[in-house]
């Protein structure tokens, strides 16, 4: 009676998960003795049953990406980095430092220690590797202040609207400088916590309307009556 996936590994609808004598768990269907995946999303066994756990909420990492993640554990060479998805991602310390690195002499917790947040490029990806990162590019690199927000990471393109019209006028609007992890994750850095809170809140409508029409306007109408409501507020507590 064999299987097909290991456990944990993506299975995308349609793929064979098992043949034989096993039973059809959550968000898998049976013909004949083989059960499929119904949806994307990591195996799971448990005793004959054979199931999906959805990634509705996870993000499949693509070369290119741009991710924010958070540091989860420091090694002799690198850093294993928590980037939203089923797998943990590496970044290497010889990519971190440009130069020739040597455990035995560098302390990499000094350069980037558990907790810290950094912005990547995901640089190689397959089912057989952990996603490899790299911060060797502009704006790349460890958080240092600013603002995280987490949303669906299905949700992100509608962040960014059609050729960028919904990220482009939160910018405009907030001033905020505003990085959208393809992961979920996206940083704000605004030139007061009252515009990062702005950009924030933004994005937290859009997430929860993005099923909507006219969102756009609809967020910069939000947006423009909550500045005008501090304005309200400060000339009050001045006079």
């Amino acid at each position: 009676m064999p299987t097909f996936f290991e456990r944990r590994q993506i299975a995308t609808p349609g793929d064979l998960l098992a043949d034989g004598d096993y039973i059809a768990g959550e968000n898998t269907y049976k013909e004949g003795s083989k059960i499929y995946a119904a949806r994307i999303g990591l195996v799971e066994y448990e005793d004959k049953k054979v199931s999906v756990v959805a990634l509705r909420a996870f993000y499949i990492p693509r070369v290119g990406d741009t991710v924010i993640g958070t540091v989860v554990e420091v090694g002799f060479s690198g850093w294993t980095v928590d980037i939203n998805a089923p797998y943990l991602a590496i970044l290497r310390a010889s990519d971190v430092l440009n130069r020739p690195f040597k455990p035995q002499r560098n302390d990499l917790t000094e350069v980037l220690d558990v907790g810290d947040l950094v912005v990547a490029k995901i640089v190689s990806y397959d089912r057989t590797h952990n996603p490899q990162l790299s911060v060797n590019e502009p704006g790349l690199g460890k958080i240092t202040r600013g603002q995280i927000v987490k949303i669906t990471p299905t949700k992100i393109p509608r962040v960014i609207g059609k050729k960028g019209s919904m990220i482009s006028m939160i910018k405009q609007e907030t001033g905020c400088h505003i990085i959208l992890g393809h992961n979920g994750i996206i940083l704000i850095t605004g030139k007061s916590l009252e515009n990062e809170e702005l950009a924030m809140m933004a994005i937290h409508k859009i997430e929860e309307e993005s099923h909507t029409t006219g969102l756009t306007d609809r967020i910069l109408q939000l947006i423009r009556k909550e500045k005008e409501k501090r304005e309200v507020v400060e000339n009050e507590s001045k006079n």
